[in-house]
């Protein structure tokens, strides 16, 4: 089956196998490993990507049903030439990147929600992560990045 999609601003055709989740076409297909495989039921949000801006678990959605949307993975939140976006830097600033396993997934969903909520409460933010799961921080630095990326003293 072939799909056709734009990939972190690139339009790119593939040929997929039937059953492929978009996980798979972005992790095997293109080589965009910075997207994580977790738990593949759409629970943990190591996984989650945009698709036309919205934050999906990749792991979860059938890869033949985002023939022509857009897709956003974490390797396109660089700006040009590499340079880190401001919720990256806040990330590092604050600490917030411990083992870094989950910092992708916690990455595209708090870009697609701070697209919407421009500057947004403590609470806010930790309800927006609700559906991504971090073993090492214990989300306050998450929040302390995302106020940092906002201009918040942290």
């Amino acid at each position: 089956m072939q799909i056709e999609l734009s990939v972190n601003g690139v339009p790119t055709r593939l040929d997929i196998e039937a059953h492929a989740t978009l996980l798979d076409v972005l992790r095997g297909d293109l080589e965009l490993t910075g997207t994580k495989r977790g738990c593949d039921e759409g629970e943990c949000g190591a996984c989650t990507v945009l698709v036309d801006g919205q934050a999906v678990d990749s792991c979860i959605v059938a890869a033949h049903s985002v023939n022509g949307c857009a897709i956003e993975t974490v390797e396109g939140l660089a700006r040009a030439r590499g340079a880190l976006d401001r919720l990256q830097r806040g990330f590092i600033k604050a600490g917030a990147v411990q083992c870094g396993f989950c910092t992708p997934g916690f990455l595209i969903t708090l870009t697609a929600y701070l697209r919407e909520h421009p500057a947004p409460t403590p609470e806010e933010i930790r309800e927006a992560v609700a559906g991504n799961i971090c073993r090492c921080t214990g989300y306050s630095q998450i929040v302390e990045a995302v106020r940092a990326s906002i201009g918040e003293e942290i």
